[in-house]
């Protein structure tokens, strides 16, 4: 209990530091650590007229692996319409980190019932010289379930959680996202007393798709991620009498902090970049595109924590891609540091990428661009090449929209595929030497533009006619790229399985490489006709 206590403290110390906000204090006590399980603090003098030309700081920190409750009694402050003047402000953590912040409060409307994603809160009073008002009351418990939640991203549990949840509670979040970005809540555990209809004990969200009243869940099935229709979703958790369990666990993401990205090409990046990013979050983007694609994502800046030194393992603030929608799908790579990795190239057409940061020390984050790349089947002979793409994957592009060297050689409808055949004296193709190697090189268009913006995925295409080697390369010179415009980057993807088997079935459109057998042909006629030949000279 002592050693709880004392880790608290020091914690607290460290938070608190010897900065500018301590030195502000002129002559008025007020602030400091709260460190019970429960309190009450208000602004100096309350309910008197606060002074002026005073700042306050109040660090609460309850046990760790809790959560702060914080709520007001009363509240009278300078009004200013952005609260320049006197006002309170309110973090998810330390102050000294303005990615915590929860929200500035001035007037006489109360702030709402704020809970802590973590078991550090703090709360700042300022006044100015001129006007002062009665101020503030405000009581914070430990591990009370409910209140309003507005941070970038946090963790929801059933009270007590792991442990089973008391009988006979109800627990109301209201998850609220700056501006008009949506939430995306995800359940990583379920374990409630089940019957059909969830009559008894039970999680409710409300504001998600589905019916107004909102969906229920209960058992041990885990809930679907569930996005917001709006910018506000709400959670509610209600036990009965009797039968509990372990209850549940949730993580929300909201505003910049997720995303979900279903263009072809795009670019993300971490919050508030290329300032700090916020400590203690957890964000999820998601790229999600059409059957048959595959995702490239390329690293255009990198800025994280150092890995641990001892393990030289990315255990403290770090990027991870995993190769689907979730992540319990494989893991492509987990990085920190500043060194950027190779591109990360997906199995299939979803990839998530997340971003994980501790309780300490941010940097500049991340930022990176993805490409869809298209299902191709390339191929080449001595004479052309045949180049084959489901017309499925370009839906709905014309095929007029993909075209080689030139419009003129547009792609033709052949079943279900769009197909180039073109010789090596059409389409813009040229020879080039490549490592003291002779390649057949030309540039395969592929035109997304839409809407007056203009978006042209160019490939270019190689074929090395001795050994009749295909291959496809994103051009170079793509700005955004970033550092990887400068070479041109290999995209050349085999086709799955199943595509694999379309491709060789009934409809068979890549032209075959003929030439050598006419070539062989032509040889044994060749000498069929001078045997004939002699035998008629011999006979004269």
């Amino acid at each position: 209990m002592l050693a709880g206590l004392g880790s608290r403290l020091l914690l607290a110390v460290a938070l608190l530091g010897p900065g500018p906000r301590a030195q502000a204090m002129e002559g008025v006590k007020c602030g400091g650590v709260l460190s019970a399980p429960s309190g009450n603090f208000s602004s100096p003098n309350f309910p008197r007229l606060y002074p002026y030309n005073t700042e306050c700081s109040w660090l609460i920190v309850v046990a760790e692996g809790s959560s702060v409750l914080l709520t007001f009694h009363a509240f009278d402050l300078e009004y200013h319409d952005t609260c320049g003047f006197d006002f309170l402000e309110i973090y998810n953590g330390a102050s000294a980190d303005k990615g915590n912040l929860l929200g500035r409060f001035c007037g006489q409307v109360p702030p709402p019932p704020f809970t802590s994603s973590w078991h550090v809160m703090s709360v700042i009073f300022h006044s100015d010289k001129h006007v002062a008002s009665r101020g503030f009351s405000a009581g914070y418990q430990k591990d009370v379930c409910g209140g309003v939640l507005t941070g970038l991203s946090g963790v929801l549990t059933s009270p007590e959680y792991p442990n089973n949840y008391p009988n006979n509670v109800e627990c109301h979040w209201v998850i609220r996202a700056a501006g008009p970005a949506t939430i995306k809540l995800v359940f990583t555990d379920l374990q409630v007393e089940g019957n059909e209809g969830c009559p008894y004990d039970y999680v409710a969200v409300l504001g998600g798709p589905g019916p107004a009243h909102g969906h229920h869940y209960c058992g041990s099935t885990r809930p679907p991620t569930l996005v917001s229709l709006g910018h506000e979703l709400q959670v509610v958790f209600k036990s009965d009498f009797n039968i509990g369990g372990r209850g549940f666990k949730a993580y929300y993401f909201s505003g910049e902090c997720q995303e979900v990205y279903v263009a072809v090409r795009g670019n993300f990046s971490s919050p508030h970049y290329p300032g700090s990013y916020p400590n203690n979050i957890r964000c999820h983007w998601t790229v999600r595109l059409p059957a048959g694609y595959r995702v490239k994502v390329f690293f255009l800046d990198l800025d994280l924590e150092e890995p641990n030194s001892l393990t030289r393992t990315c255990d403290f603030d770090h990027v991870a891609a995993f190769d689907g929608a979730s992540e319990e799908a494989p893991l492509l790579g987990n990085w920190c540091g500043h060194h950027l990795p190779p591109p990360v190239p997906s199995s299939h057409n979803q990839l998530l990428f997340l971003l994980q940061t501790d309780r300490s020390t941010t940097r500049r984050g991340f930022s990176v661009a993805y490409i869809g790349v298209v299902p191709m089947n390339v191929s080449c002979s001595r004479m052309d090449f045949q180049i084959l793409i489901s017309a499925q994957a370009l839906a709905p592009l014309e095929r007029t929209k993909v075209y080689l060297g030139s419009r003129s050689c547009a792609a033709q409808e052949v079943g279900s595929n769009f197909r180039i055949q073109a010789r090596f004296d059409t389409c813009g193709t040229e020879s080039q030497r490549r490592n003291n190697t002779s390649v057949i090189v030309s540039v395969l268009y592929i035109d997304f533009s839409a809407s007056g913006q203009e978006d042209i995925h160019e490939y270019e295409v190689r074929c090395e006619p001795r050994r009749k080697e295909a291959s496809v390369h994103l051009l170079s010179g793509s700005d955004w790229l970033g550092p990887y415009a400068a070479t041109a980057e290999h995209l050349q993807e085999a086709p799955p399985r199943d595509e694999a088997e379309v491709l060789e079935g009934p409809v068979t459109v890549v032209a075959q490489d003929t030439s050598d057998i006419v070539f062989l042909g032509l040889c044994i006629l060749a000498g069929v006709l001078m045997v004939i030949a002699i035998v008629v000279l011999m006979l004269l």
